[in-house]
């Protein structure tokens, strides 16, 4: 059976998740080096999958705050993206809000370069960590 949520309290090594199809929340959020990216990416590209194949093609905002994620990780928020992609093409209105601390070129750049890999256009949007 699908769950209605999936919600992880981040910590140190991994990111917050939240996949809440009932409040249309999804967020990623916080620091992604698990020691086994694909261990802990794996139910979520599941979730995503059992979600699109409901069919209900709703709007879905993924909101993503990392602070820092490895390439394993890079990886694997990249296929997160792709099943998003998948999930507009066939009628679901995507969107992609990539948030990044005012002075993190880094994650700006990161947010950029997903951007162009993927068919979903991503809202980069600036903010001071007061504020977050």
């Amino acid at each position: 059976m699908f769950p209605e949520k999936i919600e992880i309290k981040g910590n140190q090594d991994t990111p917050g998740v939240i996949f809440d199809k009932e409040n249309n929340k999804f967020e990623l959020s916080g620091r992604s080096f698990p020691a086994d990216a694909n261990l802990f990416y794996l139910p979520l590209l599941k979730w995503l999958d059992d979600y699109k194949a409901l069919g209900r093609n709703e709007q879905l905002t993924m909101n993503v705050k990392m602070e820092y994620f490895n390439t394993a990780s890079a990886k694997m928020l990249l296929d997160i993206f792709f099943k998003l992609e998948d999930m507009a093409e066939v009628g679901f209105d995507v969107q992609i809000k990539w948030y990044y601390l005012e002075e993190d070129d880094d994650m700006l750049e990161a947010g950029e370069e997903f951007n162009d890999i993927v068919e979903i256009e991503f809202e980069l949007i600036e903010y001071k960590s007061e504020h977050f």
